[in-house]
């Protein structure tokens, strides 16, 4: 089985809708998973804009979502720890939690949501920012799986 991953606000490739954007309520999309393989300690999940004009442009980290887990409801609070014991980094907005796509006027940006199936739990403070993260799951990753977006403003 593979790691798979999707949302019932945006299929693959589709228009991010405004409500989960800095133009609307800046709220994460609803996400589900499937396909995680056995020994899965922990899932970890990064979202990020490689088309920013300053290079890649984090809007969320979270990590350590329990192994059980197998969505995210839309509105993640920001919190640095979530009830569930994940915890969340800091976005390239400086906030933790999730920040939604804020583009310059011109071409949409492509906003990739990529989780990980980790075998272990990440020993990371909240409010880590994602090349941390990255370096934490190296060695660790058993599968991985991303959805893609699209947000722009005229």
């Amino acid at each position: 089985m593979t790691l798979h991953l999707s949302s019932p606000s945006f299929a693959e490739g589709d228009t991010i809708p405004i409500k989960q954007t800095a133009d609307g309520d800046d709220r994460s999309p609803e996400l589900r998973w499937s396909g995680a393989p056995a020994n899965t300690k922990s899932f970890a999940l990064v979202c990020e804009d490689p088309d920013a004009p300053r290079g890649t442009w984090t809007h969320w980290v979270l990590f350590n979502v329990p192994a059980t887990g197998t969505s995210l409801a839309e509105g993640v609070p920001t919190e640095k720890e979530l009830p569930d014991g994940a915890r969340q980094g800091k976005n390239d907005f400086g906030k933790i939690g999730y920040g939604g796509p804020s583009p310059p006027k011109g071409k949409p940006h492509r906003y990739f949501f990529k989780l990980y199936a980790l075998d272990t739990k990440l020993d990371l403070p909240a409010g880590a920012n994602r090349q941390q993260m990255l370096d934490a799951i190296k060695g660790h990753v058993l599968a991985e799986a991303q959805l893609m977006g699209k947000y722009g403003r005229s």
